[in-house]
């Protein structure tokens, strides 16, 4: 009981420091601080009693691409602090970058709550209250009236450009809470939050932000997915209607125009920027690889106009940064720098994106919000280096956090229908006794008919395997794709999962399954590995892949390759790609890894030689041995998953050499191989 009412406390506390946190943003950068700080200490104390570790909790792969986002932006700064020589100003920039690293509390805390859509949504919809009540605040204590708000830039106590860019951003995301409630039949609710939604976009348009204009109508295009067909389309002819209001109620857009149109200069805010963005350019162009330092740029712009070649106008706004995330990352930690902003927009927004079609609506309302917030800080940082605001840059760390946290639930907890359909399970087994009870026990979660085909094994395979299976014989070894094909030709069932006795259904993965065959929305899936081995999963790297594994019978077949078999989809079929993980234990320890890769290295080898294949020199194997390693280990990100990454990636670029090693000698062989 006493656990039951910690974890209702727990809760409470989290759902309180996420309303005040986003609430707050648009009061007082300090209270959204405070309140992030607060939630991530909950976090922490979480992470050091290990609670969500106890409950079986396994990092999902989607947050740890995040968290190496977040983790990353910063060891860029700090590298470039350290480069620069610990500058001062570089110091006080680096300080704000280092919010970042509280991603991880942040999203324990929010994960041991099981955040909800519902949650999040209502936290979010005060992002627009706030902003109507701080202009009514304004109004009501005459310190600001109707004139004054339409003769000057409205910031509600704040920066303008940061107050226009959230309350926009938090009006966007209150339109996408409202068709949430609307979805969910709260209809009132709903009515409520959508004109909250209308009241804070136009309130973000009383600062005459030019950035807003810019992402307005790219923010409803990310609401579109969330409409039925007749709505989408009329949103889409609204969106240039909505956009061009947008730009003519606003004083200083149409005086931009007019007055390049009228070839009379571009103002001066536009001018300063382009002067800025040469600038930093140049500076990215002196120094590529390290950039000119955290620091560095106030330095550069300052000295450029005591030297004359910088306005001196510049010294009143923009000496500290360079208006643009991009540029400005690119001025002051070179191509690092601009690896890192692409990493911490665009990995949240794949992420995010890739589940906009969810048939979950609650997991769909989510991605769509994800997915506006990174476009949004995009369009944002066209012209604000948003990332060196502490405003900016602590509202997208709590807000990416508490929807990528909320999205991972709600994607589990979407799996709810059952199968209509009978799924045979074929598995082809030589000697695997340590592996195949689990391996069956995990397949029945799925299956209504399990098949074993052995190939002659010496140990106790057959036997344990009569003990689970529907069906088990013993024939001879013709190779893999013709042994899996003769499997196949023993199923009955509608649809084919094939699996390898060294693999396991996991829970959620089996609850995945059967929800989508309740109702198929393509013909064949593939399903993401999770390699574990030496005591640890590994999500990256080799596990980035996901073989195709589950199928409709009906006219597929399998190659007829000694190794590295191929599923034959007729042409036409859909595939998609599930989220939930096929763990794969690839061998029991290094010794069995290295016999299994010389096994698998020279039947790679033969299947080659046998279709034709050729490498005369010695060069192409050790080139193709360098490039798998690149690939596992950097372009799959297989550094994250530590040592056993770096091992994983070295044995499979020693398994690449010898494959075409082997291909080399079998070409300098006179006599034929059989």
């Amino acid at each position: 009981m006493a656990n039951i009412n910690t974890n209702s406390h727990t809760h409470r506390l989290v759902a309180l420091l996420l309303m005040i946190g986003l609430g707050g943003a648009l009061i007082s950068s300090s209270v959204l601080s405070a309140a992030t700080l607060m939630l991530a200490s909950v976090g922490i104390a979480l992470l050091a009693r290990k609670s969500l570790l106890k409950a079986g909790w396994e990092p999902p792969r989607e947050l740890r691409l995040i968290h190496f986002a977040f983790w990353f932006f910063v060891f860029v700064s700090a590298y470039s602090w350290i480069v620069e020589g610990f500058d001062y100003e570089g110091g006080k920039t680096l300080g704000t970058h280092a919010r970042f690293i509280l991603f991880w509390p942040l999203i324990i805390a929010l994960s041991h709550v099981q955040l909800r859509a519902t949650a999040v949504f209502t936290a979010i919809g005060l992002i627009s209250l706030s902003a109507i009540g701080v202009l009514a605040i304004e109004l009501q204590t005459g310190a600001a009236s109707p004139i004054d708000l339409q003769s000057s830039r409205f910031g509600g106590g704040i920066n303008p450009i940061s107050f226009g860019n959230i309350a926009l951003l938090g009006g966007m995301l209150t339109l996408v809470s409202g068709l949430f409630f609307l979805h969910n039949k709260k209809r009132f609710l709903a009515m409520l939050f959508i004109a909250g939604s209308a009241s804070a976009v136009l309130i973000s348009l009383l600062s005459e932000t030019r950035s807003n204009l810019l992402a307005l109508p790219f923010l409803f295009l990310t609401v579109i997915p969330l409409l039925g067909r007749k709505l989408q389309l009329a949103t889409i002819l609204l969106i240039p209607i909505l956009t061009l209001s947008a730009v003519f109620s606003s004083d200083r857009a149409p005086q931009s125009i007019d007055a390049a149109l009228n070839q009379s200069g571009l103002d001066s805010g536009i001018e300063l920027r382009l002067e800025l963005w040469s600038h930093a350019w140049h500076m990215f162009a002196e120094n590529p690889w390290t950039g000119a330092g955290l620091g560095g740029f106030s330095h550069a712009m300052r000295s450029a106009v005591e030297s004359g070649t910088a306005s001196p106008a510049l010294l009143d706004c923009c000496v500290g940064h360079a208006h643009n995330d991009l540029l400005n990352n690119a001025a002051t930690s070179g191509i690092p720098g601009v690896l890192s902003w692409t990493f911490l927009i665009f990995i949240p927004l794949v992420i995010f994106g890739q589940h906009l079609r969810s048939n979950h609506f609650p997991a769909a309302h989510v991605a769509a919000a994800g997915t506006m917030v990174t476009v949004g800080y995009f369009f944002f940082g066209l012209t604000e280096a948003t990332f060196n605001r502490s405003l900016f840059l602590t509202f997208y760390l709590l807000i990416i956090s508490a929807l990528a946290a909320t999205l991972i639930h709600e994607l589990k907890a979407s799996y709810v229908r059952k199968r209509r359909c009978r799924v045979s399970t074929t598995v082809i087994t030589m000697n695997e006794e340590d592996h195949i009870a689990d391996c069956l026990a995990s397949a029945r979660k799925v299956s209504d008919e399990i098949i074993v085909l052995d190939s002659g094994s010496s140990d106790r395979t057959v036997e344990i395997a009569q003990q689970y299976a529907d069906i088990v014989e013993t024939t001879d070894w013709p190779g893999f794709g013709v042994q899996k094909q003769r499997a196949l030709e023993r199923a009955t069932g509608d649809w084919v999962l094939s699996l390898d006795a060294d693999e396991r259904i996991t829970e959620e993965l089996a609850r995945e399954i059967n929800h989508r065959l309740a109702n198929p929305d393509a013909d064949a899936y593939k399903l993401p590995w999770a390699v574990t081995i030496y005591g640890k999963r590994l999500d990256f790297g080799r596990s980035g892949r996901a073989p195709l594994r589950l199928f409709r019978r009906e006219g597929v077949s399998f190659s007829d390759a000694l190794v590295h078999e191929r599923i034959l989809i007729p042409e036409g079929r859909s595939i998609k790609t599930l989220r939930g993980r096929l763990t794969h234990y690839t061998h029991r320890d290094f010794g069995h890894s290295l016999e299994k890769s010389a096994k698998y290295a020279w039947l790679g080898s033969r299947e080659k030689h046998r279709r034709g294949k050729r490498t005369r020199t010695m060069v192409y194997p050790t080139l193709r041995a360098i490039m798998t390693f690149i690939q596992v280990y950097f372009i799959r990100f297989g550094f994250l998953d530590g040592s056993v990454g770096y091992l994983t990636a070295v044995t499979y670029a020693q398994v690449t050499f010898n494959k075409y090693a082997g291909l080399w000698t079998l070409g300098r062989n006179k006599h034929p191989v059989e």
